[in-house]
């Protein structure tokens, strides 16, 4: 067999995303016929090379798995956490295949969240130049402006970055509350943007849901709840 960059067999075979591989490597996580890699640039032949992470073998997963998680807030979207907290791998019960979080949801966000061992589509949703979308529906301190919609609209600076134009319209403003409800849909996925993005125009997020990746939604499942995606809906994720 042709030989293939590490980093992107780690990929294939559900581990990571190969941005997040080749973090692994550089971080001395991976061994190849019990050898520690720490370079990027190794090629191997899947055929005959040994590969470990995490001190497991690696082998490569015939069946891909696509799941979607509604995430409840209070769980982090990681496999594992070193404070021990609740992981969204905690919510997928009965599952004998290992499957990462595609992207991140903080903390304190809920809703729409992939999960897969297909290295290749996580690739595809996170990587800025396939520009997937991602919607939210974000509550606000106050009542919000017009003006301050066309800001999101325009773009913000979070720290040192501009923001590219996104889509925001008022789903509700309460004057009792004094709250406003916000929808905003994105396609960089920088870290916290929505909730840095409503701070650049002076609005608290006091609660952030996202509710779609592409055109996939959750207002099926209730929160805590997942469900396999089939191949149509897949295809419909990365625009295929």
């Amino acid at each position: 067999m042709e030989k293939i960059r590490l980093q992107k067999y780690l990929a294939e075979c559900g581990i990571a995303s190969r941005r997040k591989a080749e973090e692994y490597i550089q971080e001395g996580k991976v061994q190849v016929n019990g050898k520690t890699i720490t370079e990027l640039g190794v090629k191997i032949d899947p055929d005959t090379d040994i590969v470990y992470f995490d001190n497991k073998k690696v082998e490569k997963q015939n069946e891909k798995i696509y799941i979607l998680l509604n995430k409840p807030i209070g769980y982090v979207t990681t496999t594992k956490d070193q404070f021990n907290r609740q992981t969204v791998l905690d919510l997928i019960k009965g599952l004998n295949k290992r499957i990462v979080p595609v992207g991140r949801l903080d903390m304190y966000t809920s809703g729409a969240l992939i999960l897969t061992n297909d290295g290749e589509f996580i690739y595809k949703v996170t990587h800025p130049s396939h520009e997937i979308t991602k919607t939210y529906v974000a509550t606000l301190k106050g009542i919000i402006t017009n003006e301050e919609i066309e800001k999101l609209r325009s773009g913000v600076e979070i720290e040192d970055y501009i923001t590219r134009p996104a889509r925001v319209k008022i789903l509700k403003t309460d004057t009792d509350k004094n709250i406003s409800r916000i929808e905003i849909t994105i396609h960089e996925g920088k870290n916290r943007q929505v909730r840095k993005m409503c701070e650049a125009i002076g609005r608290n997020v006091m609660a952030l849901h996202r509710s779609k990746i592409g055109n996939i939604g959750v207002k099926d499942l209730k929160i805590g709840e997942w469900r396999y995606l089939n191949l149509k809906e897949v295809k419909t994720v990365i625009g295929f």
